[in-house]
């Protein structure tokens, strides 16, 4: 059942399911909390209490906001955990994970771990050689590039891209869903902001975490040219014995959504050992 929570210049939309220790996930750009349908369940049975959440001009929270930053997705995770009852462990999707890396320097008592998910928390720097040498990455950034553009079309195209090989069985139904929600006013614009925001202010920030810390990341993913190579330098960034790393075999950019029990099955074998719970 959708709940609503009233923040300066907007409403959130988010779900909860679950008692235990709080875990508050935070999907990707253009995705809505649906996209944690396979893991949030998992979470929940593992005894925790899960919070999936739309983030702000996604799914069913406001369309329109003066800010679609890192920095500002941050402080809805923030006020959200508040409104639930703080500490949590912070799960961010992509965009969201640059977001999670600010808000536990900004408020680290309000979260005991985070978990970046293929996050973008580092400044992206085009390969030039990748490009050359890796289809996937080049026709990636072709289809992000149509994505700026304004098309609809591009994003579903790119979105079939970052799920190489094996899909989702709801795939057809899931993909209608996003693209329906995108052509409703203010949607696409929210996320052609948040495609060409800075994401300087969290990997400056990186350096400043000192919650355990678990990226996962997909062997598949076409946002880089070396996926292994973007998870190992985010967790080199972190203060020593801080991060770690969780490869998942075959999957895209959408690890979560594609191979959800081996996420799962990282994500619970990190919080057992980092959170005691």
């Amino acid at each position: 059942m959708t709940e609503f929570l009233d923040v300066k210049d907007g409403r959130l939309a988010y779900e909860v399911a679950g008692t235990g220790p709080l875990v508050v996930l935070a999907p990707g750009i253009g995705d809505r909390r649906q996209a944690y349908r396979f893991l949030a369940p998992q979470l929940v049975a593992a005894g925790y209490r899960v919070a999936w959440m739309d983030p702000r001009g996604q799914g069913e929270s406001s369309a329109e906001w003066p800010e679609f930053s890192r920095a500002a997705l941050a402080g809805d995770l923030l006020a959200l955990v508040r409104e639930l009852g703080g500490p949590a462990v912070l799960v961010g999707h992509s965009f969201a994970g640059g977001a999670v890396t600010i808000a536990a320097t900004r408020e680290p008592d309000l979260v005991s771990a985070a978990v970046e998910i293929a996050p973008f928390t580092r400044v992206p720097k085009t390969s030039i050689g990748g490009l050359f040498t890796n289809r996937a990455y080049r026709k990636g950034a072709v289809r992000i590039m149509g994505t700026l553009m304004g098309s609809v079309g591009r994003w579903s195209a790119y979105l079939t891209l970052a799920y190489p090989g094996l899909k989702p069985a709801d795939w057809d139904a899931e993909l209608a869903a996003l693209k329906a929600v995108l052509h409703e006013p203010g949607r696409m614009p929210a996320l052609r902001k948040m495609l060409t925001s800075d994401s300087k202010q969290a990997q400056a920030q990186l350096a400043s975490v000192h919650c355990p810390t678990l990226v996962v990341m997909g062997t598949l993913d076409p946002d880089w040219p070396d996926p292994n190579a973007e998870a190992a330098a985010i967790v080199a960034a972190l203060p020593a014995g801080v991060g770690s790393v969780a490869m998942i075999e075959g999957a895209g950019h959408y690890p979560h959504a594609q191979f959800p029990h081996e996420v799962a099955r990282a994500v619970l074998t990190f919080l057992g050992a980092h959170t005691g719970a």
